[in-house]
This record gives structure tokens, C-alpha cells and sequence, in this order.
């Protein structure tokens, strides 16, 4: 089925008020990145998220909200975006030793929302920033959260 579409999960973890912060980690082989992953069979892409975050950073949490699905341009994914909220407050970066992808070790920090990503980031990923930000000023008055 080529025309197939591939669900991809990407929890979305956001911090701050006067500048929003999102998220996001450095691969030792691939870049700066967000969380991402497939969506398995058994689950939903709410469950894969909150599995997602968890193995690839540590962190627990659950989702607070659906932010719909974004068609990546990219392998014919299409991504289920999750608003996650943490079970405990985060630290400003930290290292995690994932369980897959071959046991690397990311090192995770937060990208302000407001600020262009760098040529460090895969386009893909510098596009979903602008995808997330769209959202957070089309959401407005009924979030919290303000770029």
C-alpha cells in the first residue's frame, strides 16, 4: 500500500509564560530533534506519545491535549502532535541513555518557540516548530501559553 500514510507520534512538552519553550533533543548522529515515534498497532497515538517521551528522555507524563495531526512532507508521515505534561518539573537539560536506537545517549534542552531554528535542525523538524508555534498563536486566548 504505497499510498499508506505512516502515523508517527510527537509529544509535545511546553514551559514557560512570557517565552515558550518546547521540548526537544540533540542525537549524536542526527541533530537537534524533537520527540518522535511510530504508533504501534496495540495503541492509540495519545498512548504512543506518552510511551515515546518516556523512552526516549525519561520522562513520565500524560497528555493534556490533543494538537490534531500535521502532515510532515517527510516519507509519507503524518504526525499525531500530543500536548504532555510532565508528572514532575523538568530540569533545564539533562542526558538520557534511550533504551532503542541503538542505545544512544541524547542530551535534552528547551528551544524557545520564538526564535528560528538552526541549520542544526532537519527541516522536518524546524517545520513542525513552526507548525507547534502556529498552533500556540492560533490557540490565543484559550491557552495559557503565549509566544
Amino acid at each position: 500500500m504505497a499510498d499508506a500514510w505512516r502515523l508517527k507520534a510527537c509529544p509535545v512538552v511546553l514551559r514557560g509564560t512570557g517565552r515558550v519553550e518546547v521540548l526537544a533533543f540533540e542525537h549524536p548522529l542526527a541533530g537537534l530533534q524533537l520527540v518522535k515515534g511510530s504508533v504501534e498497532a496495540s495503541e492509540t497515538a495519545a498512548q504512543a506519545a506518552v510511551r515515546e517521551l518516556r523512552e526516549e528522555s525519561g520522562v513520565v507524563a500524560h497528555v493534556v491535549a490533543d494538537l490534531g495531526t500535521w502532515d510532515a512532507g517527510f516519507e509519507q508521515q503524518r504526525w499525531s502532535l500530543s500536548l504532555c505534561e510532565p508528572h514532575a518539573p523538568l530540569p533545564d537539560g539533562w542526558v538520557h541513555q534511550s533504551a532503542g536506537d541503538e542505545g544512544h545517549a541524547y542530551r535534552f534542552f528547551w528551544h524557545p518557540l520564538g526564535q528560528p531554528p538552526s541549520d542544526d535542525w532537519h527541516d522536518v523538524y524546524r517545520r513542525a516548530l513552526a507548525h507547534i508555534a502556529q498552533w500556540l498563536r492560533d490557540a490565543g486566548s484559550h491557552s495559557t501559553l503565549k509566544l
